[in-house]
């Protein structure tokens, strides 16, 4: 079985909103300066890793993320990586947000959730899962089975990533965690995602890259069969990257 592309998904650093409790949805909120030696932080292991393609969602904190993580990089601005469209939610503080009737639809069955004067939780998935799986495709084929690109975007885009990489109804996403300045790490292959890393904060994300000579990728990386026991995991790796 052929190799095959990896996708780390990385969420922009904390916001001045976050600091606060309030939403922030598609407002111009900035990274915090918290949020900025996070993004700093995170770009001290994502520079290890040779990128094929970065992509952003287009709103500034994103933006802001990977231009302190990865300096000098110009990412494609992809639209349907935008943070959900939280309508008329957008802006307010969550303490009030959780007194509203739609909270326990959004924390209980996401499925069903249209927000007043924004979008459906189900199309923040589909158009989502659609643009990962769109240029994790336009990177193999451009730029080799091996090739690892990244994708920074916001914390529920990537909780819906996730659950479809893991097969699980979205009304699960819940139950899944995308810190600010998290890597998320999904290998997608021809039956099957796998998913490498989620919401990591500290490891060396170079463990996941193969030596370029000499040694052959693992196979429980590189095709669809998930390894019976559990594989050797990338410690196992001798050839990769240290």
């Amino acid at each position: 079985m052929a190799a095959v592309a990896t996708l780390v998904l990385l969420r922009h650093g904390r916001t001045t909103a976050n600091a606060q409790g309030g939403l922030a949805g598609r407002r111009p909120v900035e990274l915090d300066e918290t949020g900025r030696e996070q993004a700093q932080t995170v770009g001290s292991r994502l520079s290890r890793v040779p990128w094929a393609q970065v992509v952003s969602s287009p709103l500034v904190r994103c933006r802001q993320t990977v231009e302190l993580a990865l300096p000098g990089v110009n990412p494609v601005l992809e639209e349907r990586l935008v943070e959900c469209g939280y309508g008329e939610w957008e802006g307010r503080p969550l303490g009030e947000l959780a007194k509203e009737p739609l909270w326990r639809v959004v924390q209980e069955h996401p499925s069903a959730v249209v927000f007043p004067g924004g979008e459906a939780m189900a199309a923040v998935a589909a158009r989502s899962v659609a643009a990962v799986r769109h240029w994790d495709g336009v990177v193999e084929a451009e730029r080799g089975a091996d090739a690892f690109w990244l994708a920074c975007t916001h914390g529920d885009v990537i909780k819906a990533i996730v659950a479809d990489a893991l097969g699980l109804h979205l009304d699960m996403f819940q139950r899944i965690v995308a810190d600010p300045a998290s890597v998320t790490v999904i290998r997608y292959t021809p039956t099957r995602p796998f998913l490498l890393r989620l919401n990591d904060t500290g490891t060396d994300l170079a463990a996941l890259v193969p030596a370029k000579q000499g040694h052959a990728r693992r196979a429980d990386a590189t095709d669809s069969d998930a390894p019976v026991g559990g594989g050797t995991g990338v410690s196992g790796d001798k050839g990769a990257l240290r």
